[in-house]
């Protein structure tokens, strides 16, 4: 039996980057061997274990075989003569396809330290357009070495071509397809990502509806690379993008979300950006905001529901920052400051006193309103 490290934990070695996880490859062994010796079964479709004091994962080396369309339509087979060769030959990239063995010798069968050396994503063999999740994943791995040189070798993109001409990219499930999409948002340069399914017509497929807001140059884009930047979380690099362009529509945002089924916490996002960001971002300057009386700032308030979710006002805030920055404006730290105090003066306005000055039903509310409005107008005087 050996044991060799693999894929991205090798790579980033050679890159000299952090390694997060450790993947083993077990070459010579059986699901009985490794039971044996204490490893925990976890595998379904094929043979993995887990490591009984490291708790990291161990696979039994592997061949696969397609049997049907999808990234799930594989017969795997597990055997102690499959060989790391045979292992390593499934996998997508040649830089993710290298092992290093007990001694750390580097197991290299198909040129992935040349292709660090050239900077280049290149798939291993063409078994990897029998997978669709692997476009998905070359457009990841291109937004997080994009900032290191790295782009994807034409062969590749044309292979990918292949597979969204053949139809096998329409197999593709929206939680797959919105599970890459949230990781590639959080990688250096997500805009990448998008641009390689571009390149590869993988966007017409997976979501076409996102195209017209990711047009290059676009607010949205410049939005988001401002918000990378900014490192801003994944939700508030995603609701960027949605920043209000000439002739998109809400219908557009919504299909979209029915096609991608993202979180509510990023679809709601998004919509308060498309429907409400113009209101912060259209003024060229902090001292054009002084403009808005307390009506106006209440309007706001009320549209974006900040009044119960105030934490998703201060996100939706800080997107509005980024998109102001992206049409060549300013929403200042002081500017969101003032913001954030007009809302908590509202907040701080209790209903109960209201009601205990004898108000009921419908006349609570308004009186709440109306104190409200007198308050934030002594502010903004003041």
């Amino acid at each position: 039996m050996k044991i060799f490290l693999v894929g991205g934990a090798v790579r980033d070695k050679l890159l000299n980057l952090p390694v997060k996880d450790h993947d083993w490859v077990v070459v010579g062994s059986s699901p009985e061997k490794m039971k044996q010796q204490g490893f925990q079964p976890v595998g379904q479709d094929f043979p993995v274990f887990l490591h009984p004091d490291t708790k990291e994962e161990y696979a039994l080396a592997r061949t696969e075989r397609k049997s049907g369309h999808g990234y799930s339509g594989f017969v795997f087979h597990t055997a102690p003569d499959v060989t790391l060769e045979e292992d390593l030959i499934r996998r997508d990239l040649t830089i993710n396809a290298m092992a290093e063995d007990d001694q750390g010798k580097i197991h290299d069968p198909y040129g992935g330290q040349e292709d660090l050396r050239r900077k280049l994503l290149r798939h291993v063999s063409p078994a990897f357009q029998e997978d669709p999740l692997r476009i998905l994943r070359v457009a990841r791995f291109a937004a997080r070495f994009h900032h290191l040189g790295f782009s994807v070798a034409p062969e590749t993109i044309a292979l990918i071509r292949s597979m969204v001409d053949s139809g096998e990219a329409s197999y593709l499930v929206p939680e797959r397809v919105w599970q890459e999409t949230t990781r590639a948002l959080c990688e250096p340069n997500p805009e990448i990502f998008f641009e390689v399914l571009s390149a590869c017509n993988a966007m017409n497929v997976v979501m076409p509806e996102w195209m017209p807001f990711l047009k290059k140059n676009s607010t949205g884009i410049k939005a988001l690379q401002t918000a990378i930047t900014a490192q801003e979380s994944a939700e508030i690099r995603f609701a960027v993008t949605f920043a209000p362009e000439k002739g998109l529509t809400h219908e557009t945002l919504t299909a979209l979300f029915k096609r991608l089924k993202p979180p509510s916490q990023f679809s709601e996002l998004a919509n308060l950006i498309f429907q409400h960001s113009a209101s912060l971002t259209t003024h060229s300057n902090d001292r054009d905001a002084d403009d808005k009386d307390a009506e106006q700032w209440m309007t706001l308030f009320e549209k974006t529901d900040a009044f119960r979710r105030s934490e998703r006002f201060e996100a939706f805030l800080k997107a509005c920052s980024c998109i102001a920055l992206a049409l060549g404006k300013t929403i200042s730290e002081s500017r969101q400051a003032q913001i954030k105090s007009l809302l908590l003066l509202c907040l701080s306005i209790n209903a109960k006193e209201i009601v205990s000055r004898g108000f009921k039903g419908k006349a609570i509310g308004d009186e709440l309103r109306k104190e409200r409005l007198i308050q934030m107008q002594e502010q903004l005087d003041s």
